[in-house]
Parts: C-alpha cells; structure tokens; sequence
C-alpha cells in the first residue's frame, strides 16, 4: 500500500502527584476524577512502528524479544484504532524498548502508549493534535493521556459520554521548574500480583473508601495547581503525599484488600519523613507498586538518593528531572 512509512517515537514515563485509581468507563478508559503529574527525563519507551502489507498480523518486541500474547493484544487493539482512524488494513510490526520495569509500578504504559500514539499516527499517515493524541494514548493507558506533555501536567476528569474531553493538558512545561527532581526508590524487581486496571475496578467495586477517594480529589487538584503555578515544593509535597496515601487506603480497604507496599516501601516512608524533620524539603508517593518516588529540589537530589540507598530494603534509586513530552524522534 503507498503511503506506509516507519514513525520511531520516544516518551518519558509520568508520575502522579495528584492520583486518579478508578475509571467512570472502562470501554474508555475515562478516570473517574482528575489528576495531575510530572513528566520525567531518561525514563520511557522507544517505539517504533511499520506498518507492512506483507504481514498477516501484528507482531510486537519488547526490550529485544517477542512479547507475549497478552501485551501483543493490548497493542493491537490500539493499533485497531489507528486503522480505522487512518482507512488502513496494513498490520504493523512494533519495537519498543523500555528503561522502566514493566508491571512493577513505575508506569511503564504511560509511557508506552504514549510513544505509541505518536508513532502509529505518524507511521498511518494521520495528523492529529497533541488534545487528540492525549485521548488516543488514554486509551491504551489511562496514565499515558499525560505522557503527551512534559513538566507538570493536568488530566481533565471530563463529563462527556465519549471521552472528547478526557484529555491532558500542559500546566508548566519541562523547563519552566527546572529546580524539581523526583528521586525513585527502587525496592523490588519483581511484577507487582495484581494489576493497576483489575485493582482499580475492585477497589470501586467494594472498598467503603472509594466513594471519599474520588470526593477528595477535587481539593487536591486545586491545592496542588495552585503550588505548580507557584513553584511552591512544600505545598505540592504535601498533596502528593495526602493523595498516594489516600489512594492506598482505598484499595487497602477493598475486598481483598490490595497491599502493594513491601517493608522496604513503609522503610523509604520513615526515611523521608526523617529527612524532613531534619529540615530537608521531600515528600514522598506511590503508585500502584511498591517503589516509593520522592519530590525535592535539585539541590537536595543527591542526599536524598544517599540516604534511601542505605534504606533496609532499597535495591536503588534514580533522579530524574522533569522532562519532555512524547515526540517524534525519526521518520522512514
């Protein structure tokens, strides 16, 4: 078919600050509240897409070697959308390299589906605008809606049936606080059991805390714009913990309950909470793993790395500063 070309695209990871856990349509992946994040640099995925008439379905690589059933599904069903957006019945051969630990918590499909997105489009011969490629990735990966955009960014819950208006949106770029790092504390290379969509439906579907969750979340959102747009580090610490833990006592609360922390999470806790009250600015979250990610200043980055490195438990920590959003890295 003319017109087929390969598109390589490159996306860096996101870290909620302001959570979201819980969708108002699965179909959609439409969050049931908002949330707002951090782009970050030297995290993410490289994806390439080719689309070919020659192959008779879609075929995926991941990190070097075939990925299995369930994640090459995942990928074509996005890929379903692309074509029939595009008029295509090309498959694509897909390579994508990771340098986060998929299922452990630390957002590998936000990252993942956002390089997607810019890919596939490019590759399929599509325009589409950084609003529209936020709802395509959405719908791979509710998290990868933000990975559109660098630096700090902001989810829109939406109200539409359809989800038009379920999209990220910029609230400082990359560059514009460039003082913040996000320091990960890495504490198990292992899968986390249970995922983030199955989590998410059972914590909604029979935790008593769930409908206080999605109430609180509005507050939040307002407390934590307020602090990006002042570059006010205590402020936005203090919501992005209030937030992560808020939203673990949800899916604690569940039926099972959904434990995703391990000692050496609740250690790195006690550790930046011992870093503050030594006069150190850092405030720690955590997603839907047992990694603990921790706010601070550049300044402050290399101490902190320091002393969650020596924490019972931590196997290592990266810094990462906020970086850019997915863009397009080559075209062929």
């Amino acid at each position: 078919m003319s017109g087929l070309r390969a598109a390589t695209a490159v996306a860096g990871t996101n870290i909620a600050l302001v959570k979201y856990w819980g969708k108002r349509d699965a179909a959609l992946n439409l969050p049931a509240a908002g949330s707002l994040s951090l782009t970050l640099d030297g995290l993410g995925t490289r994806t390439t897409v080719s689309f070919s008439d020659a192959l008779a379905a879609d075929r995926l690589s991941l990190n070097g070697a075939p990925a299995d059933a369930r994640a090459t599904a995942r990928v074509a069903a996005f890929l379903e959308r692309v074509r029939a957006r595009a008029g295509l019945r090309a498959h694509a051969e897909v390579t994508t390299e990771n340098t986060v630990p998929t299922s452990a918590g630390l957002a590998s499909s936000a990252s993942g589906f956002a390089a997607l997105a810019v890919a596939a489009t490019h590759a399929a011969g599509l325009g589409a605008s950084p609003a529209e490629l936020s709802e395509l990735a959405r719908l791979g990966s509710g998290s990868a809606a933000r990975s559109i955009f660098g630096g700090f960014v902001e989810m829109a819950r939406g109200e539409r049936d359809d989800g038009r208006d379920a999209v990220a949106a910029p609230t400082l770029g990359g560059d514009a606080w460039s003082d913040v790092r996000l320091v990960v504390a890495v504490t198990s290379d292992a899968a986390k059991a249970i995922g983030s969509t199955e989590a998410m439906e059972r914590t909604a579907r029979t935790s008593p805390y769930h409908a206080a969750w999605i109430a609180s979340v509005p507050r939040d959102l307002a407390e934590a714009r307020a602090a990006v747009a002042s570059r006010d580090l205590a402020r936005l610490g203090v919501v992005a913990e209030r937030s992560a833990l808020r939203m673990h006592a949800s899916a604690m609360a569940a039926e099972p309950g959904i434990l995703y922390w391990n000692p050496a999470t609740l250690a790195a806790m006690e550790t930046v909470t011992a870093l503050r009250a030594s006069g150190r600015a850092a405030f720690f979250t955590i997603d839907a793993g047992p990694h603990v990610k921790v706010l601070c200043t550049a300044e402050s980055a290399s101490t902190v790395a320091d002393a969650l490195l020596r924490t019972p438990g931590v196997l290592r920590t990266v810094v990462a500063a906020p970086g850019r959003g997915a863009h397009l890295v080559e075209v062929a």
